[in-house]
């Protein structure tokens, strides 16, 4: 959860009016989930290219459908962060992106 410069903490979601102050450049994580982890894994090498990242296998749901990726890299600017995101989100393997 993220935490206003007062020090309250924020659900950030479509209500929320407020902003986190984020100091970039920054470390920032991802979590993927989707049906088939090589697919997944690939998505993440795509998405990052070049750039260095870190990348763990997360969970895998009880009935075996959905796995879990989680990643992360330092990200420049506000941009880069949200071009990131938006590429896992349109992804064609990635179920859902947090």
């Amino acid at each position: 959860m993220a935490t206003s410069k007062d020090n309250k903490k924020l659900v950030l979601d479509e209500n929320c009016k407020i902003r986190p102050d984020i100091d970039y450049p920054t470390s920032w994580g991802y979590k993927l989930i989707g049906r088939d982890k090589k697919k997944l894994l690939a998505c993440i090498k795509e998405a990052m290219g070049d750039k260095e990242h870190l990348c763990s296998l997360g969970n895998v749901s009880k009935t075996g459908k959905f796995t879990t990726y989680n990643t992360s890299c330092t990200v420049e600017t506000e941009e880069e962060r949200n071009r990131i995101f938006k590429y896992f989100e349109k992804h064609g393997d990635v179920e859902m992106v947090i």
